[in-house]
């Protein structure tokens, strides 16, 4: 029969004593056959500010969890079959392999791989490719606000949406941080249409001639109103333009890189390995 020691969980609020030599002494807290469960080895699971009747209960739910991992643990050890170990062996190994594998990859990545994309490759790439980057969704450069109805000088702001001087956009800018309760400017970032059109109380149907049509847009509900500056758009089934795509783009680039430059690296293991005689094929 297994040995079962729970020491009572009050001991785990207690500081780490030390021995007459000065040092930390081990606390143990819990054992279930010949594996013990010492304070040191509990995490941190108990927020500060816990009551200590709630910490105690958190603290005892965690022993038990591990009492009980470590029995099921020990039963399996005595009645799994020479078999079953065998191959739980098998596949530790060769997770163990894969792992070293992976992070000797990342090492060397870290160390020798170059990182950088230009332009010109982004530029290189996308022209080679367009059929790749053609739209599956309408997307635009937009102004968007959303402004409750009671706000003052309705008409100024939109007037100022209407307008490309700067003088008026700062003005609508500093308007809109008092009064608005949405206020995006998307001129330097291409935005799916749907994204927007969830802000408006709206349902466009026909996205394509909505977008054709408005430059301008402005709609209420029961409480805001809502303006919109349509500043460029570009429909589905249409070339993307490269800067909506250029993360994307820079990703496959150094997806590829990855690729290459890990097939070089084990190409130059096996050939050093070959010259070197280190390995034989029965």
């Amino acid at each position: 029969m297994k040995k079962l020691l729970l020491i009572p969980v009050l001991v785990l609020i207690i500081t780490a004593c030390k021995d007459y030599n000065g040092e930390i002494k081990r606390i143990p807290v819990a054992k279930a056959g010949d594996e013990v469960l010492y304070y040191d080895q509990i995490p941190r699971i108990v927020q500060p500010g816990t009551s200590i009747a709630d910490s105690t209960a958190i603290i005892r739910s965690y022993v038990n969890n591990w009492i009980k991992k470590e029995l099921v643990y020990a039963k399996a050890e005595d009645n799994l079959t020479a078999e079953h170990k065998s191959e739980i062996n098998r596949q530790l190994e060769e997770t163990r392999a894969n792992l070293l594998i992976y992070h000797y990859h990342r090492q060397m990545m870290v160390q020798k791989m170059d990182t950088v994309v230009s332009e010109n490759e982004i530029f290189s790439y996308f022209t080679n490719n367009e059929e790749s980057f053609m739209l599956t969704t309408n997307i635009v450069k937009a102004l968007y606000i959303k402004i409750p109805l009671e706000a003052p000088n309705i008409d100024k702001v939109r007037q100022w949406v209407k307008s490309s001087d700067n003088s008026d956009l700062n003005q609508l800018e500093s308007y809109c941080y008092q009064f608005a309760v949405k206020f995006d400017d998307s001129d330097e970032e291409w935005i799916a249409f749907n994204l927007l059109q969830r802000e408006l109380p709206d349902y466009i149907d026909n996205q394509e001639n909505f977008l054709r049509r408005n430059e301008f847009y402005e709609t209420t509900d029961d409480n805001f109103i809502y303006f919109v500056h349509l500043r460029d758009y570009r429909l589905r089934n249409s070339l993307a333009p490269i800067d909506y795509v250029r993360s994307e783009i820079k990703s496959i680039i150094l997806n590829n890189r990855r690729i290459e430059f890990l097939e070089k690296l084990e190409s130059g293991i096996y050939n050093e390995a070959v010259k070197a005689g280190t390995f034989k094929i029965y």
